[in-house]
């Protein structure tokens, strides 16, 4: 597992201008986001996370460790459609790990070309492979490629969040919301990392 170089330098700062941040980054510290260092598995755990919580996904993802083994674009794209739904996976999600896992074996996504992308056009790129939306590839950006200013305004645990320490409860427009979040640049990746820490205590990793 991996951290961001620049997590020390990006906490001390938002601590410094953010009253919400400074009290989190004190109640967190010693914790950071951490990556896997491996493209595959971030999408693919993001894909079986999509629209479930985070313990549902867990549990999903403990099977589908027991029944393949090993989470590879090899060993998902040659596994049977039926094993993987009895892991708790929908069909759609079957269909779109073993899509994705195609991808991996047939070079359709190049990933010696990722890191020449900005945030955008990576986006763009990912969103390419069935099932891969714009949250997905978002997540990828903060997990895997460890971009510091990714800002997930469609996340539900980021809506919520802000909508608490931020307006009370009371849900957020967009634009308000990328309003507060100016004052995070460029580390919106790393706000968004403690603002989901003040709603679950276990740390999001994909």
């Amino acid at each position: 597992m991996t951290v961001p170089s620049y997590w020390k330098q990006a906490s001390r700062e938002l601590a410094q201008r953010d009253r919400v941040l400074k009290r989190l980054v004190r109640v967190h510290s010693g914790v950071s986001l951490r990556g896997r260092g491996d493209a595959f598995m971030t999408l693919a755990r993001s894909i079986v996370g999509q629209q479930i919580s985070l313990k549902a996904a867990d549990t999903v993802w403990q099977k589908l460790l027991r029944t393949v083994p090993a989470i590879s674009p090899m060993h998902i794209a040659g596994a049977d459609g039926a094993d993987l739904r009895n892991c708790g996976l929908s069909g759609k999600k079957v269909l779109y790990l073993q899509d994705l896992a195609r991808s991996f074996v047939y070079g359709t996504l190049d990933i010696s070309r990722w890191d020449r992308l900005d945030d955008e056009e990576l986006i763009a790129e990912l969103t390419r492979v069935k099932g891969i939306g714009r949250w997905t590839a978002e997540m990828f950006l903060i997990f895997y490629m460890m971009r510091p200013d990714v800002l997930p305004l469609g996340d539900i645990g980021l809506q919520r969040a802000m909508s608490q320490h931020y307006n009370n409860d009371r849900p957020l427009s967009v634009r308000r919301m990328r309003a507060i979040a100016k004052n995070w640049v460029p580390w919106r990746s790393v706000a968004t990392w403690y603002l989901w820490r003040s709603l679950d205590p276990v740390p999001v990793e994909y």
